[in-house]
């Protein structure tokens, strides 16, 4: 979809060298993503970067100034390696010293919290906390970014917090046009086609393959305007009735 003045766009930087190691999978990209989706907020770029403090820094910089939201995840925990706050002070100009709300969480589980476990607290001047409902010290806000634990239970949990705040956007529609028994070679002229009459719009393809013999490929017609997106799966059905395609299905959207 092209970008307009209703739009809302967001980036995710993910934080850590596990997952550049491939020791642990993400699965946090695809969770912020529908939830950004519910608000109408467009998740339009992702990054993975490593536990670097230049890393972190010049993308967080270069995410903020692009859109209008940035969700960092990892980095916030007691190691060595949880840079993620500091690191973010530093791409704002800030520091970032142990914030209150978060030692009285500490010492109310802890005691005295060790130096590792104070790293927790770390929050940049100016930043405002994100509820933990969980469990673990919060995430915080500083700005457009969002700065969210890495650990998938926790992550969604902060979630909850981000979006009251966000400026929301038009809701994507998507609606599903199943081409089963027709290759993506005949599929794509009728595709290109409808896409082009509808460049404000999002229409992908993303083939599919049941052993032995079941193929074929399921169109997504993506957009804001729910006449618009209904009249170009209907083109899109002719189109490829025209084109010669055989068992062609409208998928009922999910309720």
């Amino acid at each position: 979809m092209t970008a307009s003045k209703d739009r809302v766009t967001a980036a995710v930087l993910i934080i850590g060298d596990e997952i550049l190691s491939g020791r642990t999978q993400d699965v946090n990209l695809s969770a912020i993503a529908r939830y950004l989706a519910t608000y109408g907020v467009d998740l339009a770029e992702a990054r993975v970067v490593p536990d670097i403090e230049q890393e972190i820094v010049d993308a967080v910089n270069a995410l903020r100034a692009r859109y209008d939201y940035v969700v960092t995840t990892g980095g916030i925990g007691p190691t060595h390696d949880d840079i993620t706050a500091d690191s973010i002070a530093k791409a704002f100009g800030v520091t970032a010293p142990e914030h209150p709300e978060i030692m009285a969480l500490l010492r109310e589980r802890w005691g005295e919290p060790n130096a590792a476990r104070r790293r927790m607290a770390h929050v940049p001047e100016g930043g405002t906390l994100v509820k933990n409902p969980v469990q673990g010290p919060p995430g915080f806000q500083i700005e457009n970014v969002f700065v969210l634990a890495g650990v998938p239970a926790i992550m969604r949990g902060m979630l909850g917090d981000v979006g009251p705040r966000l400026r929301t956007g038009a809701v994507v529609i998507s609606r599903t046009v199943r081409v089963t028994g027709s290759g993506e070679g005949l599929i794509a002229a009728p595709l290109e086609a409808v896409a082009k009459a509808h460049p404000d719009m999002s229409l992908g393809s993303y083939p599919f393959f049941s052993p032995p013999d079941v193929y074929g490929a399921n169109l997504v017609v993506r957009g804001r305007d729910p006449v618009e997106v209904d009249a170009a799966v209907e083109e899109l059905v002719v189109a490829l009735t025209e084109a010669g395609a055989a068992n062609i299905e409208k998928i009922a959207p999910e309720a």
